[in-house]
């Protein structure tokens, strides 16, 4: 299984938000970072909004910020909100299934526990897990010559 770069997204913004809950966070801060497209982050900032993990302030001192404590966000929560799916394989959609196996097929039970074990590992950790080791990851820093710095 692989994440989309939208929820990878997500999950990028949602543990630089984390590390900088002392202050607001740009959308332009977070894409120069990850070097993705600030229209496409606004997508992803707007979908975390949505759902109440980040409250975004508009206007000219405006920015993001967490809206729960990372030790609220829990990762299967917000991995089942970005994705748009989890269907493994074609015979998982009931009206696009063209598997000639699909009656008796045991190949769909095992893709499907096989999801249950991934997701049921995503919702045992919270953003608060992601960030706890900062020696690890360390706390990143833009800034205004746009080079980043690890502190």
């Amino acid at each position: 299984m692989r994440l989309t770069a939208f929820t990878d997204y997500t999950l990028r913004t949602l543990m630089y938000l984390a590390q900088h809950e002392d202050r607001l966070v740009t959308i332009q801060e977070i894409a120069e970072l990850h070097s993705i497209s600030k229209s496409h982050l606004t997508k992803v900032v707007h979908q975390l909004g949505m759902s109440n993990m980040v409250e975004t302030i508009r206007g000219r001192n405006g920015g993001l910020k967490l809206n729960l404590p990372p030790e609220k966000i829990n990762i299967g929560d917000v991995v089942r909100n970005a994705e748009s799916d989890f269907d493994m394989a074609e015979c998982f959609d009931r009206h696009s299934n063209t598997c000639s196996y699909s009656g008796a097929c045991i190949l769909k039970g095992v893709l499907s526990r096989a999801t249950d074990s991934y997701l049921s590992v995503l919702d045992a950790v919270t953003l608060a897990d992601l960030i706890a080791q900062k020696n690890s990851l360390g706390k990143i820093q833009l800034f205004a010559d746009k080079k980043i710095k690890r502190t």
